[in-house]
């Protein structure tokens, strides 16, 4: 049900910073450093990836599906549905392989300026930010647009966080706790 991206579209690039310490937890809840999505979305991110390429950029990856139990262990640290889902109302966004964290970097590897840095729980990561800077804006706006044109929502509260439409139904979606050792 779920693809590997990094199998699917091998020119994109990732840095799962839930296999590592580098996050919002401060400790490694994912097992290894992959990304699954729902086939649906992972189509979408390689047209993205794509258009991308042509304007000399290329989107860098931090995280898709989550087991449900990982949404938990966020969701007892933060409790703020600003930014992590409460898995009690609707099992989570990334439960689903729906959703996808990423920035822009160019073709040598380089992240573009982003309002702030991934996983940062403040007013300026919202996506409608103002106090940010002009380049900051523009890539943020570019980063949306090109996610929207194939199918994603910006997550109002996160830049870097897009749902694919439809990502609410449980028939076609249905929340998922499959460990990533197992997928």
């Amino acid at each position: 049900m779920l693809v590997n991206l990094a199998e699917f579209d091998q020119r994109l690039t990732f840095d799962i910073r839930y296999a590592t310490d580098d996050n919002f937890l401060g400790f490694a809840v994912y097992s290894k450093p992959v990304c699954y999505l729902h086939p649906d979305a992972a189509k979408a991110v390689r047209l993205i990836q794509s258009d991308l390429e042509e304007i000399g950029l290329s989107l860098k990856v931090y995280d898709g599906y989550r087991p449900l139990s990982i949404q938990q262990v966020m969701w007892d640290k933060i409790q703020d549905e600003r930014f992590i889902s409460n898995p009690s109302k609707n099992k989570g966004r990334h439960t689903r392989g729906t959703a996808i964290d990423v920035t822009l970097i160019d073709l040598k590897g380089n992240e573009l300026e982003m309002p702030t840095p991934f996983d940062d729980f403040s007013e300026k990561a919202f996506s409608d930010a103002v106090n940010i800077s002009d380049k900051a804006k523009e890539n943020r706006s570019l980063l949306k647009d090109t996610m929207e044109k194939h199918g994603f929502i910006q997550f109002p509260y996160e830049w870097w966080h897009f749902d694919f439409i439809g990502w609410e139904n449980d028939e076609k979606y249905p929340p998922l706790d499959i460990s990533l050792d197992l997928l």
